[in-house]
This record gives C-alpha cells, sequence and structure tokens, in this order.
C-alpha cells in the first residue's frame, strides 16, 4: 500500500511536468461528468481527457490526487479520469490491512483531521509457528509500531472522495477491456466493454456500445494513460506481453500468492483492537509457502486470512479448504467461537523478494531470520524465482488425494454460503468472461493429468456469475489455457468491510 501510493504519486509527477512543459492552449468550457465527447463510425462514443486511469484502488487514487494537487500548485489545469469496473469503488479491493501511513502523510498530510477510516493503532505484534494443537510465539520479523489496522476497501472509498473534491470525475461500473493504438502502434487510451450482450453473442434489447477515453496530445508527454489494476490487470498483461517488457527490463517472471479472507463480528471479552497476529506452519505443509492473519479492527471486527503462495504443487492442495481448516485450530477457534462471519473474500497478491522458501519451510525460515537479523535487508545476493507459479504442479498421481473436513456451519463453511458473503453478483446473461484459448484442453488435460482419473463423460462448465475476480484460475492453469477478461461493468464481488 505504502509503495503503491508512493509510486503513483511520483507517476503523476512526471506526468504534471511534461504537461506544463507543453503549456497547451486555454480549452473552452467542458461538458460537466463528460470530458470532451465525440462519436465515432464505430457507434462508440469518445471521450477525451488529459490523463486517463484505469483502476480506483490506492495507486490509481494516488495518481489522481496528486495530480490534481500539482495542478493547483502550478495554477495548470488537467482533465483527470478514473474508471472502475466494481459496482463502486472500493466494492473489488482486499487487503490485510496493517497500514503504513508514511506515504499517505506526503500526499494528504491533514488525513488526521479529514476523518479518514484509519482509527485503530497497532497496539501488540505477534508472530506464532503454528503446529496442528499449539501455538508457539516466536521473535516478531514485522515492527508495525506506528501502523493501524485497516479496510482497505473503506479507506480507498474516501479517498475518491478527497479525489472527486479536487476535480477528478470517477466512474465506478465501468469496465476497460481494451488498449487503444494509434497508426503508429503508440497507446492513446482505453476502451470500455460493450454491454448487453447475451450468452450466445446476440445484442439484447439493453445493449450499448462500450466508451472510448483517449488522452489528450500533451507535449513531451504524449497521451497520458495510466495502469493501475492491481495484481494481474488484464490490460496490464496484454501491454507487458505485447511489448515485452519484462524481456526488455531483463525481469524474472511474477510470482504469486492467493489470499483468502473473512471479516467476523466477535465477543466483547475477546475483542482486543489493534491486536496483530501472524502466524506460519499449520495446516500447510513444509512444501508450501503460506501464513496466516488475525488482525482486530475496531466495532468487535476481526479480519482473519490464509495466505497461500501459488507455486504449491500439489493438485490435491485447495486453498478455500486449508483456510476453512485453519480455522480449526484451538487459539483460533476459541476467537471465532460465540461471533458471527460477515464477509469474505479473495484476491491474488504479487510475490517477490526472498525466495529460499522456494526450497521449502524450514530453509525458507532460516535465510529470511539471516536477511533480516544479519544482513538488515542489505543482503548481498539475489535468488531467482525457479519455475512460474502454473508449471509448478505436480501431476496428481504423484500425490495421494487431501480429505478436507466438512464444514460445521459454525465456523467453517461451504464455498456457496461464503460466495453469498462476498456478495458477489454478474449479469447472468452474458458471454463468460473466462475465456478458453483451446476449449478441449479442460477435459482431454488437465482432467486427467491434475484432477483425477475418473471415467465416464466429464463436461466442463463455468459458473463466470461466481467469480470473484481473485484472477487464482488465470495464474495456476497448468497450460495457460485460460483468459481473463472483464465482465460487463459493476460486476463482481460488492465488498464493504475488507
Amino acid at each position: 500500500m505504502h509503495r503503491a501510493i508512493r509510486v503513483a504519486a511520483a507517476a503523476a509527477g512526471r506526468a504534471l511536468s511534461s504537461a506544463r512543459a507543453a503549456s497547451p492552449p486555454p480549452r473552452g468550457p467542458r461538458a460537466p461528468g463528460w470530458g470532451a465527447v465525440r462519436w465515432l463510425c464505430s457507434g462508440r462514443e469518445a471521450m477525451s481527457y488529459d490523463v486517463v486511469i484505469v483502476g480506483a484502488g490506492p495507486a490509481g487514487l494516488a495518481a489522481a490526487i496528486r495530480l490534481k494537487q500539482l495542478c493547483r500548485a502550478a495554477d495548470a489545469d488537467l482533465s483527470v479520469c478514473v474508471l472502475e469496473k466494481g459496482s463502486e469503488v472500493g466494492a473489488h479491493v482486499l487487503s490485510g490491512n496493517v497500514f503504513e501511513p508514511r506515504a499517505l502523510d506526503e500526499l494528504i498530510p491533514n488525513w488526521r483531521q479529514e476523518d479518514a477510516p484509519i482509527r485503530v493503532p497497532v497496539s501488540s505484534d505477534k508472530f506464532w509457528l503454528l503446529t496442528k494443537n499449539q501455538a508457539w510465539t516466536l521473535p516478531s520479523p514485522f515492527d508495525n509500531k506506528g501502523n493501524y489496522v485497516i479496510s482497505l476497501s473503506q479507506l480507498v472509498r474516501w479517498m475518491a472522495t478527497k479525489a472527486e473534491e479536487l476535480g477528478v470525475e470517477v466512474y465506478p461500473g465501468f469496465a476497460a477491456s481494451e488498449i487503444l493504438y494509434d497508426e503508429n502502434q503508440i497507446v492513446t487510451g482505453v476502451a470500455t466493454n460493450d454491454v448487453g450482450i447475451a450468452k450466445d453473442g446476440t445484442k439484447r434489447e439493453t445493449f450499448q456500445p462500450g466508451v472510448e477515453l483517449r488522452g489528450n496530445y500533451l507535449e513531451n508527454a504524449g497521451r497520458v494513460t495510466l495502469l493501475a489494476e492491481g495484481c494481474r490487470g488484464s490490460l496490464s498483461e496484454k501491454i507487458i506481453r505485447n511489448h515485452k517488457l519484462r524481456e526488455r527490463g531483463q525481469g524474472q517472471h511474477q510470482t504469486y500468492a492467493l489470499g483468502i479472507k473473512e471479516v467476523w463480528e466477535i465477543e466483547e471479552a475477546k475483542h482486543e483492537p489493534g491486536s496483530v497476529i501472524h502466524t506460519v506452519g499449520w495446516p500447510l505443509d513444509t512444501k508450501t509457502y503460506g501464513g496466516s492473519f488475525l488482525y482486530h479492527l475496531d466495532d468487535r471486527q476481526l479480519a482473519i486470512g490464509l495466505v497461500i503462495a501459488l507455486n504449491y504443487r500439489n493438485p490435491f492442495l485447495s486453498p478455500y479448504d486449508e483456510f476453512q481448516k485453519f480455522k480449526q485450530h484451538p487459539a483460533v477457534r476459541k476467537l471465532l467461537e460465540g461471533g458471527t462471519a460477515i464477509q469474505y473474500g479473495a484476491r491474488t497478491l504479487n510475490e517477490g523478494g526472498f525466495q529460499a522458501f522456494e526450497h521449502g519451510f524450514v530453509p525458507g525460515m532460516a535465510l529470511s531470520a539471516l536477511e533480516r537479523y544479519i544482513f538488515k535487508g542489505k543482503s548481498p545476493y539475489t535468488l531467482k524465482h525457479g519455475k512460474p507459479d502454473h508449471e509448478a504442479t505436480d501431476l496428481a498421481n504423484l500425490h495421494t488425494p487431501i480429505q478436507y473436513p466438512k464444514p460445521d456451519g459454525q465456523t467453517t463453511f461451504d464455498v456457496p454460503t461464503s460466495l453469498y458473503r462476498s456478495n458477489t453478483n454478474h449479469e447472468h446473461d452474458q458471454p463468460p468472461h473466462l475465456h478458453l484459448k483451446d476449449p478441449t484442453i479442460p477435459e482431454r488435460v488437465n482432467l486427467p493429468l491434475y484432477v483425477s482419473d475418473e471415467k465416464g463423460d466429464p463436461k466442463l462448465h463455468i459458473n463466470a456469475q461466481n467469480c470473484l475476480h481473485c484472477k487464482a484460475c488465470d495464474i495456476k492453469d497448468p497450460k495457460q489455457n485460460i483468459e481473463w477478461t472483464v465482465p460487463e461493468g459493476g460486476g463482481g464481488p460488492g465488498y464493504t468491510v475488507m
């Protein structure tokens, strides 16, 4: 979060510097709410902005806010638009989240007087090693003094109001699905997807063509489009792939983890506002990297989650069921008993940094201790990532299926119950946004090699309307056969306290 805000603010500063050098002539009055509008022969509406930002998360909103702040300081005027595919700002935002406020101090110095949803300072910081029935306290590798326990979805809602106060136009419910190029293959903006398309590809009565949002040309800056989609953004992945950005930067492939989270209301006697607990160990085996968190917020709320690296080997491992199993640990279950689960969600996150965990739990812990306590973050070496996550999965015949306990409906739940708590909703009569490059691969390759040797005539059915937009299927699919595209704008989860 801290890095996202700082990187976005720096990008905003570079954009304004280039724009100021251009000294564009004054424009006439702009129609309120929609920039400069024109119609294209394709039937799509086109709107022009000086800066187009995709994604109303912390990075996208920080960039928009910083741009407008710099405009005011320079007595300049840039039109800034932020698109968000969620039904409202924050609806698709999920994180732990222990928040370090340094970047926000720089961006909005008076946030403490602005009723920001940052109210619970960290009061204690513990680190547990879990075995099946015990929680062993270890020296904490974290330093959360001065940090806060927050809901990131609530924070970005507040940031959106600050952006709009500065003149930023924020549009939730608009899913950017296409990068626009000029004749020289220079990015000129983005387009939202058509809506009102039925599953069979025909146009329904509610059909509306997508909208093009193009950046105005700024001398020395070109047309400024900022992709702030978050982990594994669909447009960002296209840009990275089409322009070979990793190869040109001599970068390694990205590695990922999946974070699964619930927010509970727990009994008053068990609630310790600001208490932060991280764990490693059980229920994961020593070859699988991951850990959990328990954060006490205000109003008797407890954020609980499990993060599992997506380079796990066992194809029978279910991150969802591992999370349900984690909640059965005696030290965790006693916190939840008598409480109520109020929201569920999941999201992938970018991983990297220390990799001895590539070789298992014990070597990874030893390397982490060496890095923190001996080298103090200044180690003279960088380890490689190893295989991409989708190549790490072993064949099913190398492992034994995992027998997970059935949910009890009190502290552990089945998938439909959790999906209900995520407020996930999509228009059912629309083409699935999970596309298969080769429709035969799931039944011909994935099922027999990575799932089971079931006989009969299995058929693949994609329940795209249940998608949490976590992106794990796209990342982990062994044959990289899934292309994740955006559904109609406004579809997906509806987080409020995540």
